[in-house]
């Protein structure tokens, strides 16, 4: 019997961490998390222990932007593939923290790769790559070959990362794989994610708690999956003789408007009657629409997303019905 395959994972306590720690458990795997400590530790695994997971991962402290702390984690928990997902990751909060998120998201990456590199080299190494990369999109469907054009201090910090993990397979030929990955949801998206505050107001508004609901830019399109299914497609990366990178998207996009209709649809409700558009909450430079292309993915990895947008959208608004009226 082969040995027990062990996982690190960063950024274990946020959505596509808890969802990736579930599929690895699934599978067998020992899995470790990196885990930033922080003045919300009695909340910190909320996700893991809505997962009922949170007694199965072994937690190591330490921070992406400290090297040391890194190498030291590599060498406890000595991983067969590491999955980077920890980063500033709120768009908005980017323009008010541009530092962070560079240091976090760009640097970390950085700091990653090389504690790979010194620690771990036999290691395969997945980045948490993203479609905001692609910006001011120069083609209608974004594929591994659109050039990219970020608009905002947390795109441009992604796109650090990404090139470095290109450039470490390629310099010191690490497995390593970068996953553009257009926008996915879940019932554990933080709350202050546009979808997951579409959710969670469509499920006040319904219980009598709150009437209006405040939304930025509502013709913004995304192309919209569930990270159930896109946490799947970092696993299979890992398993390929060859490290590449890969788009992972529905190739459908809707807009926010859209996702409202659906939402409020799911409970009965018109969105017209209860959402009207805050101007706080518009983006200095907006990323209009993103629509990205699975084709390679589908071709090479034999992913394909089994969740669709309705099916997400209901189950999201369910679970923050739930939520709420246990309260």
């Amino acid at each position: 019997m082969s040995a027990t395959k062990r996982a690190l994972v960063t950024g274990l306590t946020g959505q596509d961490g808890a969802y990736l720690a579930q599929l690895l458990l699934s599978k067998g795997y020992e899995v470790h998390g990196l885990v930033r400590r922080s003045a919300s530790a009695d909340v910190i695994d909320a996700r893991l222990r809505w997962l009922g997971i949170a007694t199965e991962i072994h937690f190591h402290d330490g921070n992406l932007t400290d090297l040391s702390s890194l190498l030291r984690v590599m060498g406890d928990a000595r991983p067969d593939e590491v999955y980077n997902l920890a980063a500033q990751s709120f768009v908005k909060s980017s323009w008010q923290q541009p530092i962070l998120t560079g240091n976090v998201t760009a640097l970390g990456a950085g700091n990653m790769l090389e504690a790979v590199r010194l620690a771990a080299p036999k290691a395969r190494y997945y980045q948490a790559s993203s479609s905001e990369m692609y910006g001011l999109i120069q083609e209608p469907m974004q594929s591994e070959k659109t050039p990219f054009y970020p608009r905002s201090p947390y795109a441009v910090a992604k796109l650090y990362a990404h090139w470095m993990t290109v450039n470490y397979r390629e310099s010191f030929g690490l497995h390593a794989s970068s996953g553009i990955l257009c926008n996915h949801e879940s019932p554990l998206r933080g709350i202050e994610f546009v979808t997951r505050k579409i959710t969670d107001g469509v499920a006040r508004i319904k219980l009598g708690l709150q009437e209006k609901l405040a939304l930025g830019n509502l013709d913004a399109s995304r192309d919209w999956g569930h990270a159930r299914d896109y946490v799947r497609a970092m696993w299979l990366m890992l398993q390929q003789d060859k490290a590449d990178d890969y788009v992972i998207a529905t190739g459908r996009t809707s807009s926010i408007r859209d996702f409202c209709k659906l939402a409020f649809g799911h409970v009965g409700l018109n969105y017209e009657n209860h959402v009207y558009v805050d101007p706080r909450f518009l983006r200095p430079a907006e990323v209009e629409v993103l629509l990205g292309d699975p084709t390679k993915a589908r071709e090479r990895l034999g992913w394909t997303f089994e969740c669709s947008l309705e099916q997400m959208v209901a189950e999201m608004v369910d679970a923050d019905l739930a939520r709420l009226s246990m309260k």
